[in-house]
């Protein structure tokens, strides 16, 4: 694996996919996700972007074989992220995402243009990563990545990978 570009985090992407659909503000779809459970009291760490470096530092390390810390990722979040802006995004055929490129020469999370064709602009709370390989080209996945089962059930099966490799 070369590289991976991803949306890593589903609540960010569950905001600017609403701002988008909706032309809402930040704060009303802010206060619309805490509502239903996707964002957490305390946004902080997935609305400053975070919790997606977070992943990042995970995913250089682990799949890299980078020795990273968070310091060492370039992260900007999306509360400056105004519905104005979304609406010139959507008049040229773009949306705003999240967007975690991890390289062995780039770590950053930040918003990004990606066209309204392309496989990242995935709605809702949908996660999304493409790993760039040299054998096999680009390899796509898409999955859930916000709410209260989905955390659930991505600890489970954590708690179980560990125990088995343990055992």
């Amino acid at each position: 694996i070369e590289s991976i570009i991803g949306i890593l985090n589903g609540t960010t992407n569950f905001i600017l996919s609403r701002m988008t659909a909706e032309g809402s503000s930040y704060e009303q779809t802010l206060k619309e996700a805490q509502e239903l459970g996707i964002a957490e009291t305390d946004p902080t760490q997935d609305v400053e972007g975070l919790d997606a470096a977070c992943k990042s530092v995970i995913l250089a390390n682990a799949v890299l074989g980078r020795e990273c810390t968070l310091d060492d990722v370039e992260v900007t979040g999306i509360t400056k992220i105004t519905p104005e802006a979304i609406e010139l995004a959507k008049e040229d055929g773009y949306h705003i995402k999240l967007i975690a490129e991890i390289s062995h020469e780039i770590l950053r999370v930040g918003p990004r243009l990606v066209k309204d064709t392309s496989p990242y602009a995935v709605d809702g709370t949908l996660n999304m990563a493409t790993l760039r390989t040299d054998l096999a080209g680009e390899i796509t996945v898409i999955g859930k990545g916000a709410g209260s089962l989905e955390t659930a059930s991505a600890i489970l099966t954590d708690i179980i990978n560990i125990w088995k490799s343990k055992h």
